[in-house]
């Protein structure tokens, strides 16, 4: 049984990592299951889309804050951290930035009006920023790692700097985060995450931080060891790195469903570990907490169970792996 000094928070406090996850407006608004778990199991959560560009303006110049503020202030009231997230990304964008013609400089305007807007907004209330999401291709295409985006396309790949630049004039206190998913461990991607942070980290732009989305699989999951060496490099830097969305997928695994389940508990217990013994690993975070609020059984058409808690709020194994070495040396 959970008692109130072994569930995740306290002992992640214990630990002085922040743990948490994503939520969603509908069950924090209308499921009191989904509520007490959330309040008694995390301290810093990410809203999954209400501040995301076309949730926030979606029609030019006309901002609704009123979902994200609600969430803002529900976290505040239950003493949780909020991640913002995203300011820039290539899904997301609202459909009158994405049917008209637009040139470089008026693209401009609206990505810094929109960022300042934001930012400035919430400024000293959050605990980070996601500010650019998912900007490196999963594949080398001419000798160019950068996705292609209607940010990238119109205003060319300085968008990433500026970005960043803007976010932080319209709040110098938050910590500023690049997050993407596939650069967790070493390899192609990753190397083309560090080599870009690498260079804007040298051109004094303020980043702060990567997240690593860590959205896994048991078929073939990043290796522990590698997770830590890229957090080193990372470290070396001078950044931060949270992990900011994970889940593990069971269904495109191999053997019995008993056997997918010691494997996906596993993975959770191998990254927390890792989190925990890298200096620069401030936060874990899943995507969504119980598996009938997770995005991978419509994404994939498959059914899955790839969170921490069953359909109906009972823990898991993962949960209690993740107990179990958050109270190692705690």
């Amino acid at each position: 049984m959970n008692t109130n000094n072994s569930n995740l928070r306290s002992l992640a406090q214990k630990r002085k990592l922040a743990i948490g996850t994503g939520v969603s407006m509908e069950p924090l608004r209308d499921d009191p299951s989904y509520q007490q778990v959330l309040m008694r199991e995390y301290n810093i959560v990410t809203p999954t889309y209400i501040m995301k560009f076309e949730a926030l303006q979606p029609q030019r110049h006309h901002y609704n804050f009123e979902a994200a503020d609600n969430f803002v202030a529900i976290a505040k009231a239950n003493q949780m951290q909020v991640r913002g997230h995203n300011l820039v990304w290539h899904h997301s964008v609202p459909w009158w930035l994405t049917h008209e013609q637009w040139t470089p400089e008026e693209l401009i305007h609206i990505l810094r009006q929109h960022i300042h807007t934001v930012v400035g907004h919430y400024r000293g209330q959050l605990a980070a920023w996601d500010v650019v999401n998912e900007a490196v291709a999963d594949q080398d295409s001419a000798g160019q790692r950068k996705r292609d985006t209607i940010w990238l396309r119109g205003i060319g790949p300085e968008y990433v700097e500026l970005a960043f630049r803007w976010a932080h004039e319209a709040d110098p206190t938050v910590p500023l985060f690049y997050n993407d998913y596939g650069g967790e461990g070493l390899g192609a991607k990753s190397d083309a995450i560090y080599a870009m942070v690498k260079e804007l980290r040298q051109r004094d732009v303020p980043i702060h931080g990567i997240g690593f989305q860590m959205h896994v699989s048991i078929q073939n999951p990043p290796k522990p060891e590698d997770i830590a060496a890229n957090m080193k490099r990372l470290g070396e830097l001078g950044l931060q790195v949270q992990v900011t969305e994970m889940d593990v997928k069971i269904h495109d695994g191999s053997g019995t469903p008993e056997e997918r389940v010691a494997a996906q508990t596993q993975v959770y217990r191998d990254i927390l570990q890792v989190c925990l013994e890298a200096p620069n690993c401030t936060a874990f975070l899943t995507w969504e907490f119980a598996d009938h609020h997770s995005w991978i059984p419509d994404f994939f058409g498959k059914p899955d169970s790839p969170l921490p808690f069953d359909e109906s709020y009972h823990p898991k194994a993962a949960y209690h792996a993740m107990v179990e070495v958050l109270k190692i040396d705690s």
